[in-house]
């Protein structure tokens, strides 16, 4: 299930398909086994309504929980992108080699973070990992600058520097914070049982209704999908804070 909803157009291929058979499958019974009576068909009417009532909330709720995702990944790269900016103006307080060699690794940093959000598979922490070896250069220059000189202003930066990494952190964390599976199979089995039943129901159209709801909703399962992904489909967040804080940080 995870690999699946990290690729929202398979999704919506096997949304598709798995609806469209639900409601052909409903529709062949109907034909072949049993149709609806008329004793029976307000009772049918009245369960087929509260399935697709259900099935509508699912999806409301389904896609607000992707949106607020969403919105912390894009809130997290503002955090990172202020943490990496401050922290650079602040390197200016400490000695000068020690100043100097933050602000490269910074910069090294910073474009690091980038090619993260742009999805290259070859940057660090890029599947859950640590950030790699860049992060432990950070701490090590501020920490002996601040055990050589244990003053307010070096106690600043270090200070600066947790939160650059600790942000690192939280970007991880809001990326690992997706629609929990049991969600998903709860949304699918829900379509599944309103396409069956509305594939059952005695109609005097033609069968092309069977269509409509397994293509609206599988457009709407598409669209959480695409949202919850962080790397998958075509809605991603953009680094716009970060690209403009390494090209503020370049010129210096």
């Amino acid at each position: 299930m995870s690999w699946l909803v990290d690729h929202p157009f398979v999704v919506f291929a096997v949304a598709l398909c798995v609806q469209w058979c639900s409601a052909y499958l409903g529709d062949l019974l109907r034909r072949t086994v049993r149709p609806v009576g008329r004793v029976e068909r307000e009772d049918f009417d009245t369960v087929l309504t509260a399935t697709l009532t259900l099935l509508a909330l699912i999806i409301g709720f389904s896609f607000t929980m992707a949106v607020s995702r969403y919105d912390q990944r894009k809130d997290f790269e503002e955090a990172e992108a202020n943490a990496i900016g401050t922290e650079f103006l602040r390197a200016d307080l400490l000695p000068g080699d020690s100043a100097s060699k933050v602000r490269e690794l910074l910069k090294r940093y910073v474009e690091q973070r980038i090619a993260f959000y742009r999805g290259d598979a070859t940057a660090p922490a890029a599947d859950g990992q640590p950030a790699g070896p860049i992060e432990a250069e950070l701490w090590s220059v501020v920490a002996e600058a601040a055990k050589a000189q244990q003053t307010p202003i070096n106690a600043l930066t270090v200070s600066g520097m947790n939160d650059v990494l600790n942000s690192q952190g939280y970007t991880q964390a809001s990326w690992l914070n997706r629609i929990p599976g049991a969600a998903w199979d709860l949304l699918g089995v829900i379509a599944i049982f309103c396409n069956l039943l509305l594939g059952y129901r005695e109609r005097k159209t033609g069968l092309l209704v069977l269509t409509v709801l397994p293509v609206v909703s599988s457009i709407a399962f598409f669209l959480i999908a695409d949202i919850d992904a962080p790397r998958g489909g075509v809605i991603r967040v953009i680094p716009y804070n970060l690209i403009a804080v390494a090209q503020s940080i370049g010129q210096n």
